[in-house]
């Protein structure tokens, strides 16, 4: 990503809700705590919109390439979100969606409590998904599946398929 162009991965449209780490450098445990010093490094905001969410970061020397590395990165796991990371003004802005439809809800939801969330690591995320209703099955290193338990929280489908390690 260069200082005037942004970085636009589209999602993949019909790709199933999953995720798969096990070719990536990193594992989901380094990948979140990326995410952390990311956000104490340079997070000025978020929003939560009904189709994703949106930081903010300051954008210091090395931010932006660091966010589009990121980004990136998170594109090859997880083809079913869109990554659009841009500079506004003294902002580096990165923005994640999908029309995945409410099967993505509880993802995004925990995307945006990221910054307060990363330090409680990938058991930390597992229970908060297992307390929405979804227990976690892990297939795999670097991957893993949530599906439905009763009773099902609302926003989230009765029987919902999902795999990520991000």
């Amino acid at each position: 990503m260069t200082n005037t162009e942004p970085l636009i991965i589209p999602e993949k449209l019909g790709a199933p809700i999953a995720c798969d780490m096990t070719g990536a450098p990193d594992t989901p445990e380094e990948r979140i705590a990326e995410y952390g010093r990311l956000f104490a490094h340079a997070l000025v905001g978020r929003e939560r919109t009904s189709d994703g969410v949106v930081f903010r970061f300051a954008a210091k020397p090395g931010v932006a390439e660091w966010a589009a590395d990121l980004a990136r990165r998170e594109a090859a796991c997880c083809p079913f979100f869109s990554f659009h990371v841009s500079i506004s003004g003294d902002h580096v802005v990165w923005r994640t969606s999908s029309q995945a439809g409410p099967q993505a809800q509880a993802f995004y939801d925990e995307l945006h409590a990221l910054p307060e969330r990363a330090g409680e690591g990938l058991k930390g995320l597992f229970d908060r998904l297992e307390a929405r209703g979804l227990s976690v099955i892990s297939p795999a290193l670097g991957r893993f599946t949530t599906e439905s338990a009763s009773p099902p929280t609302p926003g989230i489908p009765t029987k919902v398929k999902t795999a990520c390690g991000c």
